[in-house]
């Protein structure tokens, strides 16, 4: 279907959404919603939930994916061909704990067909900026449905039903090795920056911070690391010793990577409780610029 056709079956609004990605294209990239933490008496009949993918996030603006700090990724011309031309946001997808081995698939310069074929684009929105995400939805689901790419999928969409049900629901994914549950709300309109109409749902929160620091270990791990100290957002330093394999502290991470870490809750200080841990946030794209 060509582009003409399709814009005209998705309507006006997707007009004034593509204006805004003139940006993109030039090589400026668009900013996504980004999610806080769920907490009881949120008000979940306002809300669908769907599963929260340990995947890449990405954003194709009708050309090309971008990642969430602006770099492209150099996907195979193939997977990409029968995207339709219209922006559309969501994650770089390997399946269920396999991070490690998709940050690497996505990161290469030069794309290896035999691994990005196991790689699909799980779609969660589409950025009109005029529609709630319930009139947002039914249109995805035709836009992914018409495209026909078997690297496109659009991520399942249910409603939540009560807190118990969540929990139920939620502790259920883990048990399969998911990640844990996002809630989205319906009425919300497809907006930047973090707030609650996109919700996270887990049995432990997870932050960013960057690497200042490696400190050597002691008694069993005497030459090798025994904590990192690293920085957050908001300038604040803290130490975390805990969560890492041997391998890890025999090559730690380096000064200035970004890791994340789950945590559980926070001190009277502010700072993480029970920091531990996950993994170096290492999802990037090495950027060749715009070819």
């Amino acid at each position: 279907m060509s582009g003409i056709l399709w814009t005209k079956r998705l309507g006006s609004g997707l007009l004034a959404s593509l204006a805004l990605m003139t940006a993109v294209v030039l090589g400026a990239p668009a900013k996504v919603p980004l999610a806080n933490v769920y907490q009881q008496g949120a008000p979940l009949a306002d809300y669908w939930v769907s599963e929260k993918l340990d995947g890449v996030r990405a954003y194709w603006d009708g050309e090309r994916l971008w990642s969430r700090r602006g770099n492209p990724f150099q996907a195979p011309d193939w997977f990409v061909s029968d995207f339709p031309p219209q922006p559309l946001d969501g994650e770089l997808w390997l399946g269920r704990g396999h991070f490690a081995q998709l940050s690497g698939i996505v990161r290469t310069v030069r794309p290896v067909d035999a691994d990005w074929r196991s790689v699909r684009f799980m779609v969660f929105d589409l950025p009109l900026i005029d529609q709630t995400f319930d009139q947002r939805l039914p249109r995805l689901r035709e836009l992914v449905s018409q495209a026909g790419s078997p690297y496109l999928a659009l991520v399942e969409q249910q409603r939540p039903g009560s807190h118990q049900q969540l929990m139920a629901r939620r502790d259920k994914m883990i048990a399969v090795g998911g990640e844990g549950l996002m809630l989205r709300r319906g009425a919300s309109l497809y907006k930047a920056g973090r707030s609650d109409d996109l919700l996270k749902v887990k049995r432990f929160d997870d932050a960013e911070a960057i690497v200042v620091g490696i400190l050597p270990g002691k008694g069993k791990y005497q030459g090798m690391m025994g904590a990192l100290r690293v920085r957050l957002a908001g300038k604040r330093e803290f130490r975390i010793g805990s969560g890492f394999s041997d391998a890890e502290r025999a090559e730690p991470p380096p000064l200035g990577s970004v890791i994340t870490f789950k945590h559980f809750g926070h001190t009277a200080t502010g700072l993480p409780r029970f920091a531990s841990f996950m993994r170096v946030r290492n999802d990037e794209p090495e950027s060749p610029g715009i070819q």
